[in-house]
């Protein structure tokens, strides 16, 4: 088998591991998607999970230039996003 390291997230041929979870994340997983859809599941939760840690990466190191995003200035661009409008006293 190639070097893991060939290959981004979602990328490349399947291997088998083991994983061990709790009983009731177990349960709540086979109960959203069955017995079969469980490795599956989890691939997709493990991409979604890189995902967020590289975009906190990113905005730990913008901060780090720039200094931290402006509060009110978050909240209007998440309400413009959600259609929603903006909560008082709202952070990011």
């Amino acid at each position: 088998m190639a070097d893991d390291s060939d290959f981004l997230p979602g990328d490349g041929p399947s291997s088998g591991i083991s994983v061990s979870l709790t009983a009731g994340t177990l349960r709540a997983i086979r109960d959203r998607v069955g017995k079969r859809g469980v490795s599956a599941y989890l691939e997709r939760a493990a991409q979604r999970q890189i995902e967020r840690d590289n975009l906190d990466e990113l905005i730990a190191e913008f901060e780090q230039v720039n200094g931290p995003a402006d509060p009110q200035a978050v909240a209007a661009k998440r309400a413009k996003l959600t259609g929603r409008a903006p909560e008082a006293g709202a952070a990011a």
